[in-house]
């Protein structure tokens, strides 16, 4: 799942969510659980964008000239 595709996931999620307190009740099981379904949406698109802000410069310019010749690698 990409970015953008887990935003809107979590956008849909938090509606159900709301509606599922609204008719259920702020203290129902039902509600409780729609928002941990939020609560988890939350976590993994931060897990997502920690795993992209482990990169080093070095391997970002090789991600965007991985024809330089520094970024090269050879099979030996």
């Amino acid at each position: 799942m990409t970015n953008n595709n887990i935003d809107e996931k979590i956008q849909q999620e938090r509606e159900i969510a709301r509606q599922a307190c609204d008719v259920s009740g702020a203290n129902s099981k039902e509600c409780a659980a729609a928002w941990d379904v939020v609560e988890e949406l939350q976590a993994e698109a931060s897990h997502q964008k920690q795993k992209m802000s482990h990169k080093s410069s070095f391997e970002n310019y090789c991600d965007n000239n991985p024809d330089a010749a520094e970024c090269r690698v050879y099979d030996n």
